[in-house]
């Protein structure tokens, strides 16, 4: 790994050298921006034909003309020369795969009088996949990006982590996210439905059971907590735990250690938790139906986990990936009626009910258009007759109306690098917001 030559201070080689004996992707910039080298970990996750080095950080990274914190994004290299201290930011990265997010952490690195001359920047790809055809978490909008940000800065850590958003909006996925990007993703991941547990039988399956426990416990039988061995434990619907099974949950987490059912033998649990709910939490720990103590212990880190309606700006996107999940060897388009049908219902039912809606309408279109009539019923509404009208076009117009603003107000660069961050040309930005400003 050759640095390029500074114009300021001289790159030190053993500074160098230090980033060639890390794992991570890591780039060492100047005070403008530069990158001055790269180890062999980020030319293999990052690298292309072309060589990163004396080129800007924000040019590689984003393909902006100009510094992140010009251009709509939150730079941490600016915000680390304001600080003196490290800063951490989540940004959407240009990868060889395409878009991706990566979490930056960046360290300012000072000359022998104190002065903040060079900084090596870690980026660490998140579990995030953002495009047609891949298995995780879908979106860009700014409420989706604020939980990502929050996932990125507690993977890392060992912190107890609750999920709170409504059913189907995919806490599950974005629990499996947390374990990806943690120290712990070579380990299992096991997930517990507590909602689909009777109390007679929430112990055993959590803690095991020996031989002859109670009636039927024919052989010994290792629990989920056992299973999940220096991996996560996710409890989905932590709110539905019995109050009698709270306790022996609390002793679990306050003393890492556990019992069998029917065993004397205290055993060593390794886990890290991550606990997800719909319910009022502290509204419950206030009726008494769920423990105060434990309330505490699993929501150190909490993460809101958006509804769709609060991410609408993701809608084209995430049906454009949710029909390559349901019907991958087709190439399903919706009509222009039909999103604006999509964008106008309330989806109580989240991502998961937009996957089920897609889902149907796939078995219900012979051709490669989803049209008005492959909707379900209950999407349709009262509505049905006038769809193609005035009404639906005013469901689109809002959920784009609503899209610009957002970039609008996270955006402070030129127009051009916007137009490019929406992926639309400069003309067609132009026309959108004229489109905007006569309301």
């Amino acid at each position: 790994m050759s640095p390029v030559p500074s114009a300021g201070e001289p790159v030190l080689p053993e500074l160098v050298s230090y980033l060639e004996t890390l794992s991570e992707p890591h780039i060492l910039c100047d005070r403008d921006y530069r990158i001055v080298a790269a180890n062999t970990a980020y030319r293999a996750a990052f690298g292309t034909t072309r060589s990163v080095l004396g080129r800007n950080c924000y040019e590689v990274s984003h393909r902006y003309p100009r510094p992140c914190d010009q251009a709509g994004e939150s730079c941490p290299l600016t915000r680390s020369l304001q600080s003196g201290t490290r800063e951490r930011v989540l940004h959407l990265h240009h990868t060889p795969r395409g878009e991706e997010y990566v979490a930056i952490e960046l360290s300012p690195v000072r000359d022998g009088e104190g002065r903040i001359a060079w900084f090596i920047e870690k980026m660490a790809p998140m579990e995030v996949a953002r495009g047609p055809g891949g298995g995780g978490m879908v979106g860009r909008a700014p409420a989706f990006r604020r939980m990502l940000e929050l996932v990125s800065r507690v993977a890392p850590a060992e912190a107890a982590v609750l999920l709170q958003g409504e059913s189907g909006t995919g806490k599950e996925l974005v629990a499996q996210a947390i374990h990806a990007a943690s120290p712990r993703a070579g380990r299992p991941f096991v997930a517990v439905d507590c909602s689909g547990l009777p109390e007679t039988l929430f112990e055993s399956e959590l803690f095991g059971h020996e031989r002859g426990a109670f009636t039927g416990a024919s052989a010994r039988k290792p629990g989920l907590v056992e299973a999940a061995a220096g991996g996560t434990l996710f409890l989905d619907e932590v709110g539905d735990i019995p109050l009698g099974m709270q306790v022996k949950l609390l002793r679990l987490l306050e003393t890492g250690t556990y019992r069998r059912v029917g065993s004397t033998e205290l055993r060593q649990a390794d886990i890290r938790l991550v606990s997800a709910t719909h319910r009022p939490l502290r509204e419950m720990v206030a009726e008494g139906s769920f423990r105060q103590d434990l309330y505490y212990r699993i929501n150190t880190f909490p993460i809101p986990v958006p509804p769709l309606r609060e991410r609408l700006a993701d809608l084209p996107l995430l049906v454009a990936t949710l029909l390559e999940r349901v019907a991958p060897r087709r190439r399903l388009t919706l009509t222009e009626p039909a999103l604006r049908c999509l964008a106008a219902y309330a989806f109580p039912g989240n991502v998961r009910e937009l996957r089920n809606v897609l889902e149907r309408a796939s078995l219900m279109c012979d051709g490669e258009q989803i049209d008005l009539a492959h909707l379900p019923p209950e999407v349709l509404g009262e509505a049905s007759a006038p769809l193609a009208g005035a009404a639906m076009s005013g469901g689109l117009r809002r959920l784009e109306r609503q899209a610009l603003l957002e970039a609008l107000r996270e955006h402070h660069g030129s127009r051009r690098a916007l137009a490019e961050r929406l992926g639309i040309s400069e003309r067609t930005l132009y026309r959108k917001l004229r489109d905007l400003e006569r309301g």
